[in-house]
């Protein structure tokens, strides 16, 4: 626009000129106003092994300064990760016009559609600024591009397996024999999928369809071909064939005859191979029979061994310290003994698995508990546990009993306790299936209570234990570690009211007219059947996981795994693990539940022999009328001898050499204190479970429980005058162990760890009393597991005594001493292990070349005493004679003049000595004693001038 100024119009054009003039000649600022801008989000698809990325919609960039040079120009693209964290490193993205802002999005190396399908990140534009240097480049801001990799068919199909078998009755058509299954490598369900199958061997009367399944187009029969053998191809929807055809196999089964197939009669077991399957390749053939319900039962008989089952072959004692019960327990029926003799006039069973059995006939085997026994035992709260054999094979439930002829009850404990200032009273009872607990918590003032329950394990004439838990008024009972719950009846009591005095007997009550001499009771309710632990421990009840623990069985049947079990399939299993039940309504997970069935053995050293096996089986039915019976099947398991382990007692000598003196120290000395005890068992392991290779023997070391060691003195039994074995009681007491102390041995019993018994028979000593004339005394170290089933080496240990030879400086000592050895009928005492006769077996009684020997050393010594005196007296006479001599040279230098006197020598060379030294002890001598010259460990120096003037050496 002009300017409008007041002059003449001739100057009008010429004023409106001038601004304009003067503004073109002004320089143009360029200035970079506007981001870049690009779409919010891509879809990009790029082939598999290729690199090029192609978007919807394509990539251009816009910006507002164009046509500006640089500030309207798109210089590049920067790529940014997305959530996967690797787009920026796979991928990048280049501008190929910087006019337009159009660009390429491409992979940095082929991809793979199989390693990853889909691909995300974040892409932004930035353009060249105000200058060819790029100063104030603006930025976009970032789009989400999305990429698929699409799918290249570069795999063929591949067979699961490379072999297929089934096995058909003959004569029949079948809608599926076996279904094959091939998989193909590639990513996308085009080739991935497997479009159709194919049998390439011809003229087979066979067909498959498109999903792998092989029926037979015709009856197949046994005799015309046993066995048919096809191959199948496959081909995944791009038309590419499998790498390698698989083989399918059929058997033909002649007619089909139901019942289990694959029965072993015989199953072995070794020893610590844990687990293994009864039936590996049991199956029940039904011949296309359809069934609705299937029982199997199996049944393994371990009645024969031991209490019912292989359980641990310690002591009753032993096994309830392994299981940490209480202490304090009574034993009823202890092992007869000096101490407990009312068991002695018992019958006793042999039990394999190393504990007491009794017998009782239900008449005169009955066992009286001494009152100073039963007096340890008041108060109303206490637990009873035995171990019960009802009767034998003949006895019969008590439903086959008629109540005209209703057997009498027999008692199996029967008690009465003083309690403070009161007496109760309780019988534990056996009625043909019935236990009761007759309780009278007073009797002098209480109503008696009856406490009843039906079981059948009392008349099964089997082994059970039961663990009766009396905090009355509760009463809880555990049969084979299940508990039962009793009904309570009030009773006035079913036998007379007891005399208010402590008394307990075993396998039988008292009667109606009780005489006042304890031996002429009469007795009612006898017992009949066997017993075996009985204990009562007064106080709190046992816990519930002790009983478990006393009953459990070491061995029985299990099921492998539970989670591999089929849908309707039902397993139970017996408290004793003796009896397994299978139940379900599907053939197929029948069959692999049936062959899931295992025997388990967790002691390292089963007890071996034969356990029968049953297995019955029951089907029902739609039509009852035609359904399968099944026979039972037998036969039996066969546990192989165990091998037997090492028990290796090392660390001590054979010899164990001490001073006299140390001997007779208070504590004496150990006789075993760096003593090692090492089990080791050989066996084969099972390299597939440990991951290894080969099959070699190892021998490794496993964790032992000894239950006893004996240390016995050989030759006579020890002088309870003169010497003894001394024990750490602390520690034997506070381990539970059970120690018998006598002249005749040690033994220390009790199931414990080998550390345990290392650190008691550690503390072992052995004293000798104040001037006991003994020169050597040996002893034996043994000690064993499993109830001596499995004993150690024997460790023998001499010990010696090394005697002082101040002691025979005085002729008169000397003499007795020589007395005690010439003379031992009049010195039995002293000369404990050299001449008194043993009964013992092992009693070794020296001979008399020993005797004469040792009379010869004593001379000998004698003689060396006489001579080391008569050498000083010389020697000082010869130092008075010199005058000048110098104090230095005074000393007698005898390092080269020692006799060491070996009492082993021949008899022969003995007597020589002797008469020598008898010939040269006839001369006169003067005798100077030196009071240096007696030491515990002295050497015997001697220097003596012969006849000849000279000096001799000994």
């Amino acid at each position: 626009m002009c300017l409008n100024f007041v002059f003449v119009a001739t100057h009008r054009h010429t004023l409106c000129i001038l601004p304009l003039i003067l503004t073109m000649s002004l320089p143009i600022m360029e200035s970079n106003k506007h981001k870049p801008w690009i779409e919010t989000e891509y879809q990009g698809i790029v082939m598999e092994n290729d690199n090029t990325v192609l978007l919807n919609p394509p990539l251009f960039a816009l910006d507002k300064d164009a046509p500006l040079h640089y500030a309207g120009e798109i210089c590049g693209f920067r790529v940014h990760n997305g959530p996967s964290g690797s787009g920026s490193v796979q991928f990048e993205a280049v501008v190929l016009d910087r006019s337009t802002g159009e660009g390429l999005v491409r992979s940095k190396e082929p991809l793979d559609c199989e390693s990853q399908r889909e691909h995300s990140f974040t892409i932004q534009a930035y353009d060249c600024g105000e200058g060819p240097d790029g100063v104030n480049s603006k930025k976009s801001h970032k789009a989400t591009v999305h990429v698929r990799v699409n799918d290249v068919n570069e795999f063929s199909p591949v067979f699961v397996e490379r072999r297929y078998e089934a096995s058909v009755p003959e004569g029949r058509l079948f809608d599926r024999i076996v279904r094959v299954e091939a998989l193909d490598a590639d990513c996308s369900p085009q080739y991935s999928q497997i479009c159709f199958y194919d049998i390439i061997t011809p003229n087979v009367p066979f067909a498959i369809d498109n999903d792998g399944n092989i029926k037979n187009t015709e009856p197949l029969d046994s005799k015309h071909q046993r066995v048919h053998t096809f191959w199948v191809t496959a081909f995944d929807c791009g038309k590419n064939r499998a790498q390698a055809d698989a083989q399918v196999v059929v058997t033909v089964k002649p007619s089909c005859k139901p019942g289990w197939i694959g029965w072993t009669k015989r199953v072995e077991y070794t020893p610590g191979s844990g687990s293994i399957p009864l039936f590996p390749s049991l199956h029940l053939e039904t011949c296309e029979e359809t069934v609705w319900n299937i029982q199997a039962t199996v049944e393994l008989q371990t009645g024969h061994i031991g209490k019912g089952c292989d359980r641990d072959s310690y002591s009753d004692r032993s096994v309830r310290r392994l299981c940490g019960a209480v202490r304090g327990e009574v034993d009823l029926l202890p092992p007869p003994s000096p101490a407990a003799n009312w068991t002695s006039a018992l019958p006793t069973l042999p039990s394999s698995d190393s504990s007491l059995v009794f017998s009782f006939n239900g008449s005169n085997h009955v066992a009286v508990v001494p009152d100073l026994v039963v007096s340890a035992l008041s108060g109303d709260h206490f637990t009873l546990q035995l171990w019960m054999r009802r009767g034998g094979a003949s006895i019969q439930p008590a439903t086959s009993q008629t109540r005209g002829n209703r057997k009498e009850e027999e008692t199996i404990v029967c008690s009465t306790v003083k309690n403070d200032d009161s007496f109760s009273h309780y019988s534990l009872s056996v009625h043909g299936c019935r236990l009761s607990l007759f309780y009278w918590p007073d009797v002098s003032a209480a109503r008696p209570v009856k406490f009843l329950w039906k079981l059948e394990q009392v008349c099964d004439s089997e082994w059970h234990h039961l663990s009766l838990s009396v905090q009355f008024p509760s009463v809880t009972l555990y049969v084979d570690g299940v508990t039962f719950d009793p009904a309570l009846i009030h009773d006035n009591g079913a036998i007379p009211n007891p005399v208010p005095r402590q008394r307990m007997f075993i396998g039988a009550c008292w009667g109606k007219t009780v005489k006042v001499v304890q031996s002429e009771f009469t007795y009612v309710g006898g017992y009949h059947g066997l017993l075996s632990g009985v204990t009562v421990r007064p106080g709190s009840v046992e816990p519930h996981s002790v009983v478990e623990c006393l009953y459990a069985c070491r061995e029985g049947l299990d099921f492998g795994d539970l989670e591999t079990l089929g849908s309707g399939m039902k397993v139970h299993v017996n408290p004793s693990q003796s009896v397994l039940v299978l139940e379900g309504d599907d053939i197929e997970s029948f069959n692999r539940a049936v062959q899931q069935v295992t025997y388990r053995n967790s002691l390292r050293f089963a007890t071996p022999g034969v356990r029968p096996l049953k297995l019955t089986t029951s089907l029902r039915c739609f039509n009852e009328e035609s359904c399968l019976s099944l026979k039972q099947l037998e036969g039996y398991l066969v546990v192989l001898q165990p091998d037997a382990p090492q028990i290796s007692l090392s660390g001590v000598g054979p010899h164990l050499a001490r001073p006299a003196p140390e001997f007779e120290s208070p504590r004496g000395v150990p006789l075993f204190p760096e003593l090692r005890i090492v089990c080791s068992l050989s066996h084969a392991v099972n390299t597939a479970a440990q991951g290894m290779e080969g099959g070699a023997l190892m021998s490794d070391a496993v964790a032992h429980t000894l239950d006893g060691c004996e240390v016995q003195p050989l030759g006579e039994e020890l002088n309870p005058e003169r010497e003894e074995l001394l024990v750490d009681m602390d520690v034997v007491r506070e381990r539970g162990l059970e120690i018998i102390n006598t002249t005749a041995y040690i033994a220390i019993t009790g199931a414990e760890s080998i550390s345990v018994y290392e650190d008691v028979l550690r503390s072992v000593h052995y004293r000798l009393a104040k001037g006991s004339a003994r020169f050597e005394r040996r002893f034996r170290l043994s000690c064993s597991e499993m109830n001596g089933r499995y004993t150690s080496n024997e460790l023998t240990l001499e010990v010696n005594f090394l005697h002082s030879l101040d002691s025979l400086y005085h002729p008169s000592h000397l003499l007795a001493s020589q007395q005690q050895f010439l003379h031992p009928s009049q010195h039995a005492g002293e000369l404990s292990g050299h001449t008194l006769p043993n009964p013992h077996r092992n009693s070794v009684v020296p001979g008399a070349a020993t005797v004469i020997i040792m009379v010869c050393v004593g001379f000998l010594v004698v003689m060396v005493i006489l001579g080391v005196f008569r050498i000083r007296s010389i020697h000082r006479r010869s130092e008075g004679a010199r005058g000048g001599a110098k104090e230095g040279s005074n000393q007698w230098d005898d390092s080269a003049l020692t006799i060491i006197v070996n009492p082993m020598e021949s008899y022969e060379s003995r007597m020589g000595i002797c008469a020598d030294n008898e010939a040269e002890g006839e001369e006169d001598e003067e005798v100077a004693e030196s009071p240096d010259d007696a030491s515990d460990d002295q050497q015997i120096i001697i220097k003596k001038e012969g006849r000849d003037g000279n000096a001799r050496r000994y």
